[in-house]
């Protein structure tokens, strides 16, 4: 786990490459503290490298590495689990001098066997990388399948700017770029900024599962290695069908290949644990294939709503591992929050960043790399939304459209402090808490013409983020462009595509790799294999469902290894309560950056909605969390970077 950046100028030839380089380089110190090496050649093209050694910590995995027949210079950001199999298969076929263990030597050499594109549908692990070829004078960016690991690039005045940080890409003196005002309607409704856009006009971010190629004549060229949509159509179209039993049989054995695989380093490492089935299973495996306990962490808060800390030693205990968790106050988490500008350096407003930062900064203290249980919800079907959706669709589906639209017009026309008022008329058991707010958030999905639609309506944070920023047009993403959005007819399979596409590599793993990464810890994410992944996407519903329980196959084989009294409760995710902090200890920083006179200054946001939604959430009237929480995130960083 690394950090890497670098330029190639077409206009000048005067920059002081080792200064340029190096500045780059320190902007993102966090994502490699242990050392750095900048490279750059008559071709003005320069890479800076900055290391934190996890595989081969000896100077032979120092980087930018060259190959043996120096023909190709790389900087590389993340791990090859299966580069000793690689080397095994190169060994095979020449026997060859190594200098080293590093997978970024295995690599070099597979590249030489094989060229870049064979070698990486032959690697198993998370990467970005950066590859200059001497002979052909191209440069070559890619990122693994999912996008563990971020890479950014683009043009600016003259120069083709890469990096695994916007950081990095701030520091070289040809960086002025515009603000993108549609990324920001991205932002509003995702919480975060889907790939390939960026916070910045002619800045993206590579897609997963890409090779991109700019050669001498600075044509760019795109090549899909792997594609996470194509793949998951493929396994669902030829599902297993063996018994029950041997598929879990299966599913526990190659569950448990991936996670011995993802325990190799030669530092430290260990494993988050909420408690959950995922973290759980991860981390039995992980004990079941060890012969010392294994390191655990979580946070704890006193705030029983968001507390899954005793859950978590429990299962801890259970495992016979060496637990550590750490309550943390209020005061620790909102000390977090001027961070995070610094820490994500995009607009970025998943909530749960904030624990995770916390969660990150436990574990450092012990080791270097953390597994992690993310990705089991959206590869095995986990969340609870998914079958909610489909139940809803299915009643919603039968009444038509023009019928829906009359009855969302009848729920909005109730002022919601009446609907909160008439609440008291509801039998106990389906009363719901601020029944109006509810009520007016459930009219706004109503007249939905697809379940595509329900749900981009429910997990979305603002339902028309054009109308809240000014001059600004939503740009096609996965989710909506016809080019890149999945197919399913089964709509549990259809969210779980989506969510994939989208929400995985743009949201869970971008807040996982910032967090981690600015306290210089390295995350694993074993169901994020990507022959574990096609395994999953293979076994049929009825191994993820049964009745109103999800991930079935994941509960049964954790089930071997810890009871089930110490697993099954409501599922609780990764949350602060935003809703009392905007209106408690928070309110002094977000009226600040909520300020009328500001807001109209700087000209992003529609001032008068902002206004309303930040006055109405301090009474008490709605609760505005997550939208505000969105414009704060940005305001904060526009602050930090722009100011």
């Amino acid at each position: 786990m690394c950090g890497f950046s670098g330029f190639w100028s077409i206009k000048n030839s005067d920059f002081d490459f080792n200064q340029i380089l190096s500045d780059m380089g320190n902007a993102i110190k966090t994502r490699g503290p242990d050392s750095s090496g900048t490279w750059s050649d008559d071709e003005n093209i320069g890479l800076v490298h900055r290391r934190l050694a996890i595989v081969d910590v000896s100077a032979a995995g120092h980087q930018p590495m060259h190959s043996s027949s120096q023909r190709y210079v790389i900087a590389f950001n993340g791990e090859i689990y299966n580069h000793l199999e690689l080397r095994a298969e190169l060994e095979a076929i020449t026997p060859r001098n190594w200098l080293g263990h590093s997978d970024t030597e295995t690599l070099l050499a597979a590249i030489e066997q094989w060229g870049l594109f064979q070698t990486l549908i032959k690697t198993t692990g998370m990467f970005a990388l950066a590859l200059w070829d001497r002979d052909t004078k191209q440069l070559q960016l890619a990122r693994d399948r999912f996008g563990e690991k971020p890479l950014y690039y683009g043009w600016q005045n003259g120069c083709f700017l890469f990096g695994s940080q916007l950081n990095a890409l701030r520091a070289h003196p040809n960086f002025a770029p515009e603000i993108n005002r549609d990324a920001i309607t991205l932002l509003l409704r995702h919480n975060y900024i889907p790939a390939p856009y960026s916070i910045y006009k002619d800045i993206y971010k590579l897609l997963p599962g890409t090779i991109m190629t700019l050669n001498s004549s600075l044509e760019q060229t795109t090549d899909i290695y792997w594609s996470a949509k194509d793949t998951m159509a493929q396994a669902a179209a030829n599902l297993c069908t063996l018994p029950a039993a041997e598929q879990l049989q299966q599913l526990e054995q190659t569950l448990k290949n991936v996670v011995k695989g993802q325990m190799a380093a030669d530092v430290p490492l260990g494993a988050f644990l909420s408690g959950g089935v995922d973290s759980s299973l991860i981390v039995a495996l992980m004990q079941a294939q060890s012969n010392t306990p294994v390191k655990t962490f979580s946070i704890g808060f006193d705030d029983k709503r968001f507390n899954e800390a005793e859950f978590a030693r429990a299962v801890a205990d259970h495992l016979g591992t060496e637990h550590t968790d750490l309550y943390v106050t209020a005061e620790d988490a909102l000390a977090v929050i001027p961070k995070l500008a610094d820490i994500y350096d995009e607009p970025f407003s998943d909530s749960s960043q904030i624990p995770t930062y916390l969660v990150s900064k436990i574990a450092k203290q012990q080791v270097t790399v953390s597994l992690s249980g993310d990705a089991g919800d959206e590869v095995f079907c986990g969340y609870n939304r998914y079958i909610l959706t489909a139940r809803t669709w299915h009643k919603l589906s039968r009444i038509p459209v023009v019928l829906r639209k009359m009855a969302a017009w009848c729920l909005t026309a109730i002022p919601i402090k009446v609907w909160n008022a008439l609440s008291v008329l509801v039998p106990a058991r389906w009363r719901l808490s601020n029944m109006g707010d509810k009520l007016h958030k459930a009219a706004l999905v109503l007249p939905s013409k697809t379940i595509e639609q329900l749900y981009l309506g429910l997990v979305s944070h603002w339902q028309n983020p054009e109308s809240v920023v000014l001059n600004s047009k939503e740009p096609l993403t996965a989710l909506t462009d016809p080019k890149r959005k999945a197919n399913f007819l089964d709509p549990i399979l259809q969210m779980m595509a989506q969510d994939t596409l989208s929400y995985l590599s743009d949201d869970i793993l971008v807040k996982v790799d910032r967090a981690a990464m600015a306290v210089s810890l390295e995350t694993r994410v074993p169901f994020l294999d990507h022959k574990l992944f096609e395994h999953a996407w293979r076994l049929p519903m009825a191994m993820k469902i049964k009745g109103s329980k999800t991930k079935w196959c994941l509960r049964q084989i954790l089930y071997k290894y810890v009871p089930e009294h110490l697993i099954e409760r409501p599922k609780m995710g990764f949350a602060v309560p935003l809703d009392t902090w905007l209106r408690g200890p928070l309110k002094a920083w977000a009226d600040n950056l909520l300020a009328e006179q500001r807001l109209q200054q700087e000209g992003f946001f529609d001032v008068t909605k902002i206004r309303k939604m930040w006055l109405e959430h301090l009474s008490g009237k709605r609760n505005w969390q997550y939208q505000l929480w969105d414009i704060l995130m940005f305001q904060a960083w526009y602050e930090k970077y722009h100011k």
